[in-house]
């Protein structure tokens, strides 16, 4: 391929930047510390380079023509980029990510990392953030395929393969719920599963794009009914279109409200292990940085359903409304691992 160079220069598009918001060539050279004389050959140059007449000079004030009025609203653009782009090498160049890209669970709410962002953009907005939301064995393969570099709430059943470095975030209890409506709620606890096997389920598909999906509490031959994510999940159940397991936290206010029952299957469901995960060899600050903000107890809880931290509280504490609720948790459940 032949390389041809560039007629137009950030340089020339600075010069139309600076003549168009101060509506002269003199107060553009001023802006730009310049004398108007360089501002004068910058432009014709840039005229002659270009074939096109970029100023209107038939009046008093310097007026862009139409193709100038192009030329300058599309090279703000990428006067912009370019000023992005400097502000990112040199970020990049003292120890922070260009963009740190985070993939939260699926069970999780991710609306409680706001607050911690708003934090983290007050002072690194250099940094771009990209929020994910993955499901069941997702976030692993988010990590694994390198479209996350910090994976919240990741499922050690779940877990595949070396290379990530792990810290213990929850161990999370699950209850089984049905309509008040569905025929299960009618029948005495705890259910067989070969019951419960008759009735759909629904369940949030896997998001896993190269390892293995997954599925979690499927019974053998049941049919399922496969939704986006948690939220319509829950809703589907309560609507009598499917049973299956909810996080418990998130299932509080519909089992408090009766818009969902809690049942008992026979074996149950236990526990589940989840933790926070990254690249063993990942050393950037931005992700340093979220690392320490998730040592935050009340950070955690928000994000497993307890509540936004900083927002006034408008439930009970996720524990006493667990205690509240007359479901039975298991022994540990909720509490960090040690």
């Amino acid at each position: 391929m032949l390389w041809m160079p560039l007629r137009l220069t950030l340089d020339a598009l600075q010069v139309l930047d600076a003549i168009d918001r101060c509506g002269s060539f003199a107060g553009g050279a001023a802006a730009l510390h310049r004398v108007p004389s360089a501002l004068t050959y910058t432009v014709h140059k840039l005229e002659e380079d270009l074939g096109v007449a970029v100023f209107d000079r038939s009046g008093h004030r310097a007026r862009l023509t139409p193709a100038g009025r192009e030329l300058l609203d599309e090279g703000r653009r990428l006067l912009d980029a370019a000023g992005e782009l400097e502000c990112r090498v040199q970020r990049l160049a003292t120890g922070w990510e260009t963009e740190l890209r985070i993939a939260v669970d699926g069970l999780l709410v991710a609306e409680a990392l706001l607050p911690a962002i708003a934090d983290f953009y007050a002072g690194h907005a250099g940094t771009r953030l990209r929020l994910m939301r993955e499901v069941l064995g997702g976030a692993w393969d988010a990590l694994a395929s390198g479209r996350a570099d910090l994976a919240i709430g990741a499922s050690l059943e779940a877990h595949s393969g070396g290379g990530f470095a792990t810290r213990a975030f929850s161990e999370e209890a699950f209850v089984f719920a049905v309509a008040p409506s569905h025929p299960l709620a009618a029948m005495p606890d705890p259910l067989a599963p070969e019951v419960v096997a008759a009735y759909r389920a629904v369940a949030v598909g896997d998001t896993s794009r190269t390892l293995p999906a997954r599925s979690s509490g499927i019974l053998s031959g049941q049919d399922v009914l496969v939704v986006p994510d948690l939220p319509t999940k829950i809703a589907a159940q309560a609507a009598g279109l499917g049973v299956g397991y909810l996080p418990l936290a998130q299932a509080l206010p519909w089992l408090s409200s009766r818009r969902l029952v809690a049942k008992t299957v026979a074996g149950g469901r236990p526990a589940v292990r989840t933790v926070i995960a990254w690249p063993a060899k990942a050393r950037g600050k931005a992700l340093s940085w979220f690392l320490r903000r998730l040592e935050d107890p009340a950070l955690r809880d928000a994000l497993l359903g307890g509540g936004v931290p900083g927002e006034p509280e408008s439930k009970p504490p996720r524990a006493r409304a667990i205690r509240a609720s007359g479901v039975r948790q298991p022994r540990g459940a909720g509490r960090p691992e040690r």
